[in-house]
């Protein structure tokens, strides 16, 4: 996201609706950008998960990301937003405070010709769907009462540290000169590294589940998949805070590296195991809207189209070969390949940007002349040391991003570990759903109906059932 310099809040008058400094288009994008991320989360993943895991975990996989949605949102406008963008506390914080005051609210943002309260918005839909991403790697059996608590605690102490460093103006990182266009590193890199590690912790699904977990409903997951990936328009396109060419240039690369690893991942499909698989396309898509989202305004169509084969092939590989072999990775169960389609993708996104970045493009991005060149560049100019710097901070990034989820989110998972149980009982494991919430997701004649008088309406069922045979 750009860091360009402060704008300075000015004073507004209580009748004065459009002030000098508005624009009125930029604005209007501005807010379409956010709805459309936010429709990425609520209804886009919310179905996908919902359709992409078994039957039984149909309503508690969506519900675990639509409570997400809705706690994150509190808890950004209350605190989470400073601590995200806020006045300096430490290089990689903010200090917490509120965002709900009309006087700030209507003033104008760190960057951009909109107001607070539309970028407090727009902040707020990416830091939701990354805790949303994270629930893809515990789905099938994580305690709900503890993603209740992970939820707030994972914002405040995971991703508000990530967003200063990366985003703010004042973040070390920022300052250091790293390039995450639209957050490779503060969103997808966090969550796959975060949601890996919490698998860890939470422990496995029941080994049947593990071993056979097919989608209840695979056009579902389509549906939300698409709205995933029609939804990048906003998520990329929106982080110029302008409708610049910028924007328009970032909304093209998307789809094109999105389309090109989404055919590189079928692809491979074919040639290893003679099937076109719709799950592994959807995954391709998804490594391709990842990839390319560090670098998407700040290169050229070409390297859109070499990041999309890239992230069509070495996610595939790590998830189809490296962890089908590797002891360690098998240990850990993460539900949606998380950890591949979120933490590699994002890192190879963040070192190709850092290959393929344009210095006039990161010029118009950041409006800092001569600090942002891509290696490539770097050679062509004869600025080789500006771009092996450039790398360098890429990978620096990563490193940063990656040892401090490990350790956040693994001292956040003991903390809960505490008070509930991190993992659900084995009885509530093997009913799903109706255990958890006591409902269910597909109701056929009357299986949907209630009975009262019995822990479980399947149990309850069972038994009617059988007397009626009787």
């Amino acid at each position: 996201m750009s860091n360009s310099t402060f704008h300075l809040p000015l004073n507004l008058a209580p009748d004065e609706a459009s002030p000098g400094w508005l624009s009125k288009g930029d604005n209007a994008w501005q807010l379409t950008a956010a709805t459309l991320v936010g429709m990425q989360s609520v209804p886009g993943l919310v179905i996908l998960y919902g359709g992409a895991v078994k039957k039984k975990w149909a309503v508690n996989s969506a519900f675990m990301a639509l409570y997400a949605f809705a706690c994150v949102l509190v808890c950004w406008v209350l605190w989470g937003y400073r601590m995200s963008f806020g006045t300096h506390l430490a290089p990689f914080w903010g200090v917490p405070n509120v965002s709900l005051e009309q006087r700030y609210l209507l003033h104008q943002a760190f960057i951009g010709m909109f107001p607070n309260a539309t970028m407090v918005y727009f902040q707020f839909v990416f830091a939701a769907i990354t805790l949303i991403l994270i629930a893809g790697a515990v789905l099938g059996r994580m305690n709900f009462y503890a993603w209740m608590m992970f939820v707030p605690l994972w914002l405040t102490f995971s991703y508000t540290v990530g967003a200063y460093s990366i985003w703010s103006p004042n973040g070390f990182l920022t300052k250091k000169g790293i390039i995450d266009y639209s957050g490779g590193y503060v969103i997808h890199l966090s969550s796959g590294v975060a949601g890996f590690t919490a698998a860890y912790w939470v422990g496995p699904r029941l080994t049947r589940d593990r071993e056979r977990f097919p989608p209840n409903n695979i056009i579902l997951m389509l549906m939300g998949a698409g709205m995933l990936w029609l939804g990048w328009t906003g998520f990329n396109g929106g982080d110029p805070y302008s409708v610049g060419i910028d924007a328009s240039l970032a909304v093209l690369n998307t789809h094109v590296c999105t389309a090109t690893s989404l055919l590189t991942w079928l692809m491979l499909d074919l040639i290893f195991f003679r099937k076109s698989s719709v799950i592994g396309a959807v995954q391709g898509m998804t490594t391709g809207l990842v990839c390319i989202t560090p670098a998407a305004g700040v290169v050229q169509g070409w390297a859109a189209i070499i990041m999309g084969i890239c992230s069509g092939s070495i996610p595939w590989f790590t998830m189809m070969v490296v962890h089908k072999r590797s002891e360690l990775l098998q240990k850990v169960d993460d539900t949606m390949a998380i950890l591949h389609t979120h933490a590699i993708a994002g890192s190879l996104g963040g070192i190709l940007t850092g290959l393929f970045a344009v210095p006039k493009l990161n010029r118009i991005f950041y409006d800092i002349p001569g600090q942002y060149v891509g290696l490539f560049y770097g050679f062509e100019m004869g600025r080789v040391s500006t771009g092996f710097r450039q790398v360098g901070i890429q990978l620096l990034g990563i490193l940063f991003v990656v040892t401090f989820n490990i350790i956040s989110t693994s001292l956040i998972c003991l903390f809960i570990k505490l008070f509930v149980p991190l993992r659900m009982s084995e009885e509530d494991m093997e009913i799903g759903d109706e255990a958890v919430h006591g409902e269910e997701a597909y109701a056929i004649f009357d299986d949907g109906d209630r009975f009262e008088g019995s822990k479980y309406d399947v149990e309850l069922a069972v038994t009617k059932i059988r007397s009626e045979r009787k």
